[in-house]
């Protein structure tokens, strides 16, 4: 028999995990996800796209604001579920949570722990040149992204790949991923986390998507691939914010952060040790553009810099 799972998560690549749980015939008793949050120019209320993956399967939901309330603890136990899939859900499970289904919490996460615990691990693992990532099934415990293992699977990463393309990739591996876990979990195996190699994939920030012209062009690149689609990563010309969304590590030497090449089709810009051929920017309050479109009411010369200097919004 088929084990009954409550489904917790908010943004789309839990979203994925539930319906594939839900295809796959398993019974899903309760959907808990985020509040809805203000969004858009009218900030109007925003349902997740779990809320709204679970309305159109007609599930259950609940969206409470914490889960240390005992209420909701109550509710949770009253249905005697037997695993709960967590999917980057955004509130912290406190332990009486963890213990009420059967066979805990499983969370399919990001990462090839223990590599890249934390917030923002599909990112920091491209930024930071790793060849490879996947995605773990783990039980969870107390700790952050810290309980054994269940299952790992993993993915290459491209040297063009950006955060959004691996996002969409592992959003795809995790669903299928879980649902052969569930399929079989009174037989799973559960291996303890190795200490060595614990690295920690912190949050990201505006403020680091600035580029730094004084770094290596491949360190660069790996920052704009990995910062596509959030934040996005940014410099600035005439003081303003330009952000650059797709590059290309070239040959080429010159003052970081200054434009040594430019033509129709092609702007090269000169970084503490190579250079980088720009192909896809985008001004402020303007759609993102390739460089000959973008050069059609913009000019970009050889010699034009790329300021580090605080801009005016």
């Amino acid at each position: 028999m088929k084990p009954s799972v409550i489904f917790a998560g908010t943004p789309e690549f839990a979203a994925t995990s539930l319906q594939a749980i839900v295809s796959a015939g398993f019974y899903v008793p309760l959907v808990l996800t985020q509040p809805d949050r203000p969004s858009g120019r009218g900030l109007k209320l925003q349902p997740s796209a779990v809320k709204q993956t679970a309305l159109s399967l007609g599930l259950n939901i609940k969206q409470p604001i914490s889960l240390k309330d005992t209420e909701i603890q109550q509710e949770l136990r009253a249905l005697q579920a037997d695993v709960m899939v967590v999917a980057a859900y955004g509130l912290l499970l406190p332990q009486a949570v963890l213990a009420i289904p059967r066979y805990g919490c499983l969370n399919i996460h990001a990462s090839l722990l223990p590599r890249w615990r934390g917030a923002a691990p599909i990112q920091r693992a491209i930024e930071a040149g790793d060849s490879e990532t996947g995605i773990c099934i783990m039980q969870m415990d107390a700790g952050l992204d810290t309980g054994a293992i269940i299952s790992r699977h993993l993915h290459p990463i491209g040297s063009a790949d950006t955060a959004a393309q691996v996002h969409d990739d592992l959003m795809m591996l995790g669903a299928k991923a879980i649902v052969a876990d569930l399929q079989h979990i009174d037989q799973l195996t559960r291996m303890a986390q190795s200490e060595t190699g614990v690295t920690y994939a912190t949050k990201l920030s505006k403020a680091e998507a600035q580029i730094n012209w004084n770094r290596p062009a491949e360190e660069i690149d790996r920052q704009i691939r990995a910062f596509n689609p959030v934040p996005g990563c940014w410099t600035l010309w005439q003081n303003k914010l330009l952000k650059i969304w797709c590059a290309k590590v070239t040959n080429g030497t010159g003052t970081p952060g200054t434009v040594i090449q430019s033509d129709e089709n092609q702007l090269i810009v000169a970084c503490a040790s190579g250079a980088l051929s720009i192909e896809r920017l985008q001004k402020s309050g303007n759609k993102t553009m390739n460089i000959k479109d973008f050069k059609l009411g913009n000019s970009l010369s050889v010699g034009t810099v790329f300021s580090s200097a605080e801009p005016h919004l």
